[in-house]
């Protein structure tokens, strides 16, 4: 199926979107992911009355998971144990995003690094470094890839 475009027709003026709202991320094991976010990666869970009105009865059931990065995206994690990738091999992309970054402190990168390595995180590739920074790049508990990268110093 081929999505066609209109490139004549005008749309949205620059500017009007303001940013990333939300990122959600289907999960096989609940537990193991919120750990592996919340715990090892360090981002803030959601609680109580943080949690949005629309999710908590599936937050209550256990089959989602909110958290806040420090910039306010949210991530949120929906529990799917049946949907598994076509290949077990983590480095066989199988969805259109190919990964998700997140920024750190140049100070703190390599920190970053060694507390992957202590929690025998599955490192795709790097630490790189390029003249927009350094970054190294590892999977999930579900296989999809993230990256933890740095502007240059």
């Amino acid at each position: 199926m081929t999505l066609s475009i209109d490139r004549k027709s005008t749309g949205l003026s620059p500017n009007t979107l303001r940013g990333v709202h939300h990122i959600a991320l289907n999960v096989n094991d609940m537990a193991t992911s919120r750990h592996f976010y919340g715990s090892i990666l360090g981002l803030h869970e959601l609680t109580g009355n943080e949690v949005p009105e629309t999710l908590v009865k599936l937050v209550t059931q256990g089959k989602v998971s909110n958290f806040r990065l420090p910039d306010g995206t949210i991530l949120d994690l929906f529990g799917e144990p049946d949907l598994g990738p076509p290949s077990p091999d983590p480095t066989q992309q199988f969805t259109r995003a190919n990964h998700m970054a997140f920024d750190i402190a140049p100070e703190l990168f390599d920190h970053a690094v060694e507390m992957l390595k202590q929690h025998q995180i599955l490192i795709d590739h790097g630490p790189v470094s390029r003249p927009t920074g350094r970054g190294i790049y590892f999977y999930d508990p579900d296989g999809f890839l993230l990256e933890i990268r740095c502007d240059p110093q």
